[in-house]
């Protein structure tokens, strides 16, 4: 009779347990392959690097005449002498406005008649000086100016200046306001002009403006009114001391600019001048490439850089000229010039394609590298206004891409802050892209050179973390989800996430936005045919279901998920049925079963939530082309691809369900899976024990088991000196000991001598076999009446000698593990082996007996 702890070991568990949810850690590694629903692994994509450097590669859904081109010539004419010009297709002819001179007054009309002016501009009279201003406002009132000779020298400098003077005429202009000729030259007479900083002409002394003065007498109102405002005007008033204060501030304004003014053209006379005579000489690229590097010097010291330095027209034009040169290191050092100084428009555009066009050349990196180029280009893209400028974007996007792709600018682009330059771009062609309900195409073509330089970006684990910590996934998403129809876009973010879910917090980032599912559900659907494109979707949904059982549930609840997932396996199945690969290559074929690669391994995945597995396990359309798989496809050929499907159906076969379609196909399966234990493939070997493992459980598979002699492969596995081979073949002979008239079989090929050495070799590394060893030999042993007889003398004392010493707590767990995995062993070896060890070797020493036999007599 069997005491309480001997019935509950004949409640035999099914060989594999499901694995308990919790944080992984160093020491699971060591059991991963024991659970009974495991995930599957798989390669990445492999992306081979384009020979050539373009916007587009040669992969690219765009149609050349579509695209922006890669080629193009570019000289100094290019570029425009102001870049204040917008670009566009026309140009402006100027309008033919000619200035009319007033005709003179006639006899009857009064000879001080004049023609007044407008109000000047506020901003143009604070320039000016006080004495200056004031004759504008004189002039606006009405007011003449007294009668002067004008000297026929000062009269020269007259006509050159801004102002127009018209001496052949009887009017004669001044500031804009008319006068009789003979006004006009006591005028100039008694306040001559001197130039200012601004070309412009002011009087010498400003106490002599109105000296003399006096209104004109068809001006003069007379009466009380006009007496009482000349008496007030004569006591100065709050206003106008206020006035008189900022008269006297802008005096000290205009004087310390002008002084800053005089030191400007001292330093571009002294410092600029003499190394633009330089760049005009011909000489040597050496001697020009220096001659840029001191001017870039000189004009950042003389702090000249920028859109404010009022000579930059000149610099511009003499850089300009030095394009058509035609040397990369020399138009570098002048495209670096020529962004510093801030141009726009055009000239931005050309100083683009420029850097695009050198950049195109590998042997160049290390020239842009050296003058630190990217920084420049960065700072464009930082700085400029993206709807402005949107095509010397792309160029200069294109410059940053072809560097991206070389591992030594990466940590340069990253800590300059390339990725959050990036992403604020990208935010702003989705934040256009909603407002318009459509993306332009130069916003398209962008977006393509900005994700595929990200999809280089993503290789280093610092701008992997600031895509994580700047929130870039949902970003990406909302562009994924505004451009699906354009494939390239969709590709290389594709290509991002398929980086970024290959580590655990790019994982869970993806998978906490809900809404990846149905847009990567949508790309499947839309681009089955592209097989680029859904290879990489179908990869980054394994990756995200490897871990996460709600990621597993969300994607299997999604709106027509596995009919897409389903649709996808049977377009790439069934051209692949016969894979008869032609002679050098059929890479397109290899790309195909790469798919169906990455899709057994969602299934698998999928197959692990304890909702999902059941269903799937109870669908025909899955499992026959899982079976339709095995049954056309050799491990030879195709070794990942057949692996992956065994490990899918191991999951699947986990499920005892009355409605499950691998239950009702065992046989079948158990055919196939025959062929498989013949091959010389070890890793299909031991997915393929691990499926019978879970078969075996079932009566008919136990009698086909022993009727092909599978049992006895199974026992020679016990020699692989594998411990997950012999864990997988100790699992089916325990299921196989559970029926009592197959119990035998463990005496053939020497089975309990294997089982009692793989206790030996892995029992104090591995409790969990050692305990799997202990349950078999405890169903072979139900109708023990002699231990030496059941197992024979030599195997039962080196049980009864291996089972004492591994229950002694002490020797059995003092190895040389870290802490953390002789928590795990002590765990397995208390919860696991102890119970069924401690019944077994009871069960052996009650049965067995120490005393020798006696000798026969002899006679």
């Amino acid at each position: 009779m069997l005491s309480p702890n001997d019935k509950k070991l004949e409640k035999l568990d099914p060989f594999y347990r499901p694995s308990v949810a919790k944080q992984k850690t160093s020491a699971e590694i060591i059991s991963e392959a024991r659970n009974a629903l495991r995930t599957v692994g798989t390669q990445r994509p492999f992306t081979p690097q384009e020979n050539q450097r373009k916007l587009f590669g040669p992969a690219s859904s765009r149609a050349p005449e579509n695209r922006p081109p890669s080629s193009f010539s570019l000289h100094a004419s290019s570029f425009e002498p102001s870049d204040s010009r917008p670009i566009s297709g026309t140009r402006l002819s100027p309008l033919e406005l000619k200035p009319k001179v007033p005709a003179p007054p006639t006899t009857e009309e009064d000879p001080c008649l004049f023609f007044p002016k407008p109000p000047v501009d506020p901003a143009k009279m604070r320039r000016i000086s006080s004495a200056r201003a004031r004759l504008f406002r004189a002039a606006s009132q009405g007011a003449l100016l007294p009668d002067r000779t004008l000297p026929p020298a000062e009269r020269k400098k007259t006509v050159e200046s801004k102002e127009t003077v018209r001496m052949g005429d009887s009017v004669v202009k001044v500031n804009g306001i008319y006068l009789t000729e003979s006004k006009a030259i006591g005028h100039f007479k008694s306040h001559p002009l001197q130039l200012t900083y601004d070309g412009g002409f002011s009087e010498i002394k400003e106490q002599e403006m109105f000296k003399g003065a006096t209104l004109p007498s068809h001006l003069r109102s007379g009466g009380d009114q006009e007496k009482r405002r000349s008496r007030a005007s004569s006591c100065p008033s709050s206003s106008d001391l206020s006035r008189l204060e900022t008269k006297a501030v802008s005096k000290a304004g205009l004087q310390e600019k002008a002084t800053e003014t005089g030191a400007d053209d001292v330093f571009w006379n002294t410092r600029i001048v003499p190394i633009l005579h330089k760049l005009e000489k011909e000489g040597s690229i050496d001697t020009l490439c220096a001659a840029c590097t001191q001017l870039h010097r000189a004009l950042e010291e003389g702090n000249m850089l920028g859109k404010k330095f009022k000579r930059r027209s000149t610099l511009l034009k003499t850089l300009y000229k030095l394009v058509d040169v035609g040397s990369d290191p020399l138009s570098l050092k002048l495209a670096k010039m020529i962004l510093a100084l801030k141009v726009s428009r055009k000239n931005l555009l050309n100083v683009c394609k420029l850097i695009f066009k050198i950049s195109r050349s590998e042997k160049n990196d290390s020239l842009i590298q050296s003058d630190s180029i990217l920084e420049s280009l960065l700072e464009v893209l930082r700085s400029e206004d993206l709807q402005t400028n949107t095509e010397a974007f792309l160029y200069c996007m294109g410059a940053i891409k072809f560097l991206s792709g070389n591992s030594g600018f990466l940590h340069e682009m990253v800590s300059k802050g390339a990725v959050e330059i990036l992403m604020n771009l990208i935010k702003q062609i989705t934040e256009n892209t909603n407002k318009h309900d459509a993306c332009l195409p130069n916003l398209g073509h962008l977006l393509v050179q900005m994700t595929a330089t990200l999809r280089n970006l993503v290789d280093s684990p610092r701008a992997r973390s600031q895509l994580l910590s700047i929130g870039a996934l949902p970003q990406l998403c909302t562009a994924l989800g505004q451009h699906m129809s354009d494939k390239d876009v969709c590709t290389n973010i594709a290509r991002i996430f398929s980086k970024l879910t290959t580590y655990h917090d790019g994982c869970i980032a993806l998978a906490n936005y809900s809404g990846c599912y149905a847009l990567f559900l949508n790309l499947i659907n839309k681009y089955q045919k592209k097989q680029d494109l859904v290879v990489r979707i179908v990869f980054i949904l394994g990756n995200l279901t490897a871990k996460n059982n709600q990621a597993r549930e969300q994607l299997f609840t999604e709106r027509g998920s596995i009919p897409a997932l389903l649709s996808l396996f049977h377009a790439f199945h069934r051209p692949d049925l016969h894979p008869r690969r032609p002679a050098g290559g059929g890479a397109g074929q290899a790309h195909g079963e790469d798919v169906l690669v990455k899709l057994t391994r969602v299934l698998a995945n999928l197959a692990i939530h304890p909702g999902v597995g059941p269903a799937l396990a109870a669908s025909p359309q899955v499992v026959g082309l899982l079976l339709a798989t095995l049954e056309y496809k050799s491990i030879d050929d195709c070794e990942e691809l057949v692996i992956n499907t065994i490990a899918t159906i191991n999951n699947l076969s986990y499920y005892q369900v009355k409605n499950s379609v691998i239950q009702d196909q065992k046989l079948h399966l158990a055919e196939l899976l025959l062929k498989l234990l013949g091959s010389d493939n070890m890793d299909g070997i031991l997915e393929a024990v691990r499926v019978f493992g879970n078969l075996s459980q079932d009566h008919d598979i136990c009698d086909f088991i022993v009727q092909k002699n599978v049992h006895r492969f199974m026992i020679a596995l016990l020699d692989a000196k594998h411990q997950d081979v012999c864990f997988a073949a100790c699992g089916v002979l325990l299921n196989l000991t559970v029926e009592q008239d197959k119990r035998a079989i463990l005496k053939e090929g020497g089975g309990i001598k294997k089982l009692v050495a793989c206790l030996r070799d892995f029992g104090p590394t591995d409790w969990q076999l050692a305990c799997l060893v202990c349950k078999t030999l405890w169903n072979f042993s139900e109708n023990i009446t002699n231990a030496s007889s059941c197992f024979g003398d030599e195997d039962t004392n080196a049980l009864l000698v291996l089972l004492s010493s591994f229950l002694d707590e002490e020797l059995a767990l003092d190895g040389s593990f870290d802490q953390d995995l002789k928590n795990f062993h002590k765990l397995h070896w208390e919860t696991e082996f102890k119970p069924v060890a401690q019944q077994l070797l009871n069960r052996i020493q009650t049965h067995h007996t120490f005393l020798e036999p006696l000798p026969f007599p002899s006679f």
